[in-house]
């Protein structure tokens, strides 16, 4: 199926990267002495514990330290920045990483990080009193996300396309870039017809009342892991033993989580960002559930990347074996859950 999407749905064009830059990028943490760094660079979410926090916080890390550089709203971004070396790992929606390698970016997954689940998941809210009730009735209605070219602009298309709309119909759906702390707002001032609500912020708003689920993602598609973790191969060949406590560690985090009764741990990571000092507000903590993470330990199976290697190609986005699935993962430095 051809694609004839307008500038707004260049899929993924935060990740427009040339195969020379994204290869010459600077590796700062990364180092080729006996030991390799023990220091990891990253970026975090504002109101979060990200599974590497966690683990961390844990001491599954081991020895491997975590260095906080800032927040980000992308998951594109993120590993926008661990390809060029601006940070040490990065984390995004799987369709996002296979673009971002078939840009010719020397990345691989190493790990799952989210998903989808009965409990983790993305929805597409509008107000109970919205006329909105299909797929038909989003066209010229405005979307809010968190960000074009990741994983709710991809639910939206795969939601319009199983409704039975025209590609011409499909561009005529308006997604727009609305920061997660505003989407609920942003919904309950009519600035948007519709909002992307996940974890936290979804629960939060549904407890608050006046919105309905128009779809999420776990219906779409099941249960299934989401987003991977991704580090260079440069990182990798230089640093395989911090490579295996860090997939490791955050392995046993995701265990930790599904075995550990929620109010615990709930309250960790209420004392994580508490003692992180961010200036952040940790109450909507009290709404995790779940990471949504399908596979034992993260663990990579290849049909989490498999579904977005064979979309974005019926998109055009990509060309008929532009990447090889292999290379795009490897469960090498993943020694929980074996």
């Amino acid at each position: 199926m051809a694609t004839t999407a307008s500038n707004r749905r260049q899929f993924l064009s935060l990740l427009g990267l040339s195969a020379v830059a994204v290869s010459c990028g600077t590796t700062a943490g990364a180092s080729s002495g006996k030991g390799g760094t023990k220091t990891l660079r990253y970026q975090g979410w504002a109101g979060q514990v990200t599974l590497p926090e966690l683990a961390e916080d844990l001491g599954y890390l081991e020895d491997v330290k975590l260095d906080w550089v800032g927040n980000t709203i992308s998951g594109p971004q993120d590993i926008q920045s661990a390809a060029t070396g601006q940070v040490d790992f990065g984390g995004a929606f799987n369709g996002a990483v296979v673009k971002l390698a078939a840009n010719k970016a020397p990345i691989k997954a190493v790990i799952s990080y989210y998903g989808a689940d009965k409990y983790a998941y993305n929805g597409f809210y509008v107000l109970k009193d919205s006329p909105i009730r299909s797929a038909r009735d989003l066209i010229g209605k405005k979307i809010g996300m968190n960000t074009l070219g990741a994983h709710s602009e991809a639910m939206l298309d795969i939601y319009l396309q199983r409704g039975g709309l025209s590609q011409s119909d499909i561009g005529k759906a308006e997604p727009l870039v609305v920061p997660p702390v505003n989407t609920e707002q942003t919904l309950r001032q009519k600035q948007i017809d519709v909002a992307v609500l996940g974890g936290l912020l979804r629960d939060k708003a549904l407890a608050t009342g006046g919105i309905r689920p128009l779809f999420t993602d776990y219906q779409l598609l099941g249960a299934f892991s989401a987003g991977t973790y991704v580090m260079t191969d440069r990182f990798l060949n230089q640093n395989p033993d911090t490579a295996r406590i860090f997939v490791t560690g955050i392995g046993k985090a995701i265990d930790w989580s599904r075995s550990t009764p929620r109010e615990e741990v709930i309250a960790r990571m209420t004392d994580i960002v508490k003692k992180r000092g961010r200036n952040e507000d940790p109450a909507p903590l009290k709404y995790w559930q779940s990471f949504g993470v399908a596979e034992k330990a993260g663990r990579i199976t290849g049909k989490e990347l498999k579904l977005w290697v064979d979309w974005l190609t019926e998109r055009g986005d990509i060309k008929k074996d532009q990447v090889t699935l292999s290379d795009l993962y490897t469960n090498k430095y993943n020694a929980s859950g074996s």
